[in-house]
């Protein structure tokens, strides 16, 4: 049976983490702490007195103060670490953990997890490969050296970097070996980490050289692990659930957030809030527990960027040179039909084409394999037609040879909406209003990822209302935009009604109209 030892790195409030420590030790686990040596000595005197009497707690021998972006965060750890193999031969896994992470899942689940498989756990992707570092330095954090910390001391953090820079100062990288990166949040086998133990003190010109990198918990631990274990035994992951925000920021985690967290397919969260007293007592009880059972559906991270996302409505760019110079030409008429369920639209689309031969393309801004000619390589990507949007429908209209085209667009493109609408062009909307059962909008989660099969009912039952007013919100926004020839067709309205708006949309007489709304089955899921 695993045996965990726990690497704790805190800084503050003592209270939780001897309530941390008291919990995570409770069913025979290990803890050791390095308490930052500049927090308050009264602090760390607290949680000494409180954690003495207990033998499965130890402490850092020496304690540093840790920096952002140092290396006195990877020294920290390795202090913790020396500590912990020292103080409990029995254990068999080391868990990095921060004073902000809590277990979500039971002591019984954690050890079965662990001993499911002889691996390692730790995030490792090849440093220049990957797209890991997703903005700002890359090769930089690593052929220059870096003494100062660049939010305490940014003036001269940045004039040591650009005197280096001027005067060719750079270093090489270890000759053999493959710099990884990736999350500081792992859990790694005790064979393992005496490997690393082992490495620093073989090689202490790879130890200097990690010393003035720039932010080395993210490489130095995910380098050596990639050197020294065999690769069929890592896997390139975290236990640790952690979400960022667009802006980088970590989300926090409060109260209501139990039942999301325990449905994720992980050990450990971070960060949950100090004033999330009673998601601490649930999940602080929850880890002693024996027998429970867990519903993993790990829509987490996607259920967080679809609510989010709601947040910012607006467009994040102006408009491009090419949208803005150019028009689809005033003799043109552009149809968009504006529907959320695809399959009732294309219905439509293809009754419309046999009715009125004129040409009639799907959802080309919403799906990669929507049927398009060769237009030079503008339609092959959904990037490249949102980027182009103009430039790809005056095309269409030149590879048709038509003054009139229809189109499909969902509900959520406002963007495109307001694009197209801002057109000197006659652009007429035709919004399909349809009913939504609760199965279908089970259906339509899963498809956008906020749900899986093995979602439990209980949490659809919550996601189903925020989905529902999703979808009412998008209608609200199109109808708020006031476009100009803006009609809408509603599924609850009789035939006749909508045969009106068909004609008055696609000005075609209105028996023609009739036929098309008429179209069997045209609302069905």
């Amino acid at each position: 049976m695993a045996k965990i030892a726990f690497i704790l790195l805190c800084h503050k409030d003592p209270d939780a983490i001897i309530k941390q420590a008291q919990s995570l030790t409770a069913v025979g686990d290990y803890m050791a702490i390095h308490f930052d040596a500049s927090a308050r000595a009264s602090d760390y005197a607290r949680i000494t007195k409180a954690l003495a009497d207990n033998p499965n707690v130890t402490f850092a021998k020496r304690r540093v103060r840790c920096g952002w972006g140092e290396w006195s965060l990877v020294q920290a750890t390795l202090h913790a670490v020396e500590a912990a193999v020292d103080a409990f031969p029995r254990a068999t896994h080391f868990y990095m953990l921060s004073g902000d992470c809590m277990a979500i899942k039971s002591a019984q689940y954690a050890h079965e997890f662990l001993d499911r498989r002889e691996i390692d756990y730790i995030e490792s992707f090849d440093y220049f490969d990957s797209d890991w570092i997703k903005t700002g330095w890359k090769e930089e954090r690593l052929i220059y050296r870096h003494w100062f910390n660049e939010r305490t001391q940014k003036r001269r953090f940045y004039a040591a970097f650009e005197l280096q820079k001027r005067l060719g100062l750079t270093r090489k990288i270890p000759d053999d070996l493959q710099i990884q990166i990736g999350s500081q949040w792992w859990c790694l086998r005790r064979r393992t980490v005496e490997w690393v133990l082992d490495f620093c003190r073989q090689r202490p010109n790879v130890v200097r050289f990690f010393r003035t990198t720039w932010i080395p918990d993210e490489t130095f631990f995910q380098t050596l692990v990639r050197h020294l274990v065999p690769e069929n035994e890592i896997d390139s992951r975290t236990l640790t659930f952690l979400m960022f925000s667009d802006y980088g920021m970590p989300v926090t985690f409060y109260n209501d957030h139990y039942d999301l967290l325990l449905s994720q397919d992980f050990l450990f969260a971070r960060k949950i809030s100090p004033g999330a007293k009673e998601l601490k007592r649930r999940l602080g009880v929850l880890y002693s527990s024996e027998g429970s059972r867990f519903q993993i559906s790990n829509e987490g991270r996607s259920l967080y960027k679809f609510l989010t996302s709601k947040g910012r409505i607006g467009r994040r760019f102006a408009s491009r040179f090419w949208e803005t110079e150019s028009s689809l030409g005033r003799e043109r008429e552009l149809l968009i039909v504006v529907c959320k369920k695809w399959h009732v639209a294309k219905r439509l689309l293809d009754r419309i084409r046999q009715v009125t031969n004129v040409p009639a393309i799907e959802y080309l801004f919403n799906e990669e394999d929507t049927d398009l000619p060769d237009l030079g390589g503008i339609q092959s990507t959904l990037g490249k037609r949102h980027r182009h949007r103009r430039a790809l429908m005056r095309m269409l209209f030149d590879y048709y040879e038509t003054d009139r085209l229809i189109v499909c667009m969902d509900p959520a493109n406002l963007d495109l909406l307001e694009d197209f609408c801002g057109d000197r062009s006659v652009t007429r909307l035709l919004e399909v209003e349809c009913q939504f059962s609760d199965e279908y909008l089970i259906g339509h989660a899963m498809r956008v990822g906020l749900a899986g099969d093995r979602t439990p009912r209980e949490t659809l039952a919550r996601l189903l209302p925020t989905i529902r007013h999703d979808m009412t919100h998008e209608s609200d926004r199109i109808r708020d935009a006031g476009f100009a020839n803006h009609a809408r067709m509603r599924e609850i309205d009789p035939t006749e009604v909508n045969a009106r708006l068909i004609s008055g949309f696609l000005t075609i007489p209105p028996d023609k109209a009739m036929e098309i709304a008429q179209t069997e089955y045209l609302f069905a899921d």
